[in-house]
């Protein structure tokens, strides 16, 4: 298991754990992490599950994909160079300890 920890606005910190090759969208879902919408499912059409990945771990991170890169330019919550979809991001040892900070808005 991967540790994953959300960043929630009241500066709250939300660790879960989630299984590898499932996305973070996921593991914030059956955890019942609360600012993840997730509309479409995982099927990254809807950008509801929009996060702000911490610094530290952007660059440990996949590259966006054009697809991605479209749809975070319509989130409800203003883009940041560390925006990403938590869809697109697959979960691996790699990331444990991965730290996302949840948006003001999701739609």
């Amino acid at each position: 298991m991967t540790t994953i920890t959300f960043i929630h606005l009241d500066g709250r910190s939300e660790s879960v754990n989630a299984e590898d090759g499932a996305s973070v969208m996921l593991a914030a879902l059956t955890h019942g992490v609360d600012g993840i919408v997730a509309e479409c499912g995982g099927n990254a059409v809807c950008a509801t599950c929009h996060v702000y990945v911490d610094e530290a771990w952007a660059g440990k991170l996949d590259p966006i994909s054009d697809d991605e890169d479209a749809l975070l330019d319509g989130t409800a919550s203003e883009r940041l160079p560390n925006s990403r979809l938590s869809c697109q991001i697959k979960v691996s040892p790699a990331l444990d300890g991965l730290v996302v900070r949840l948006p003001e808005r999701q739609s």
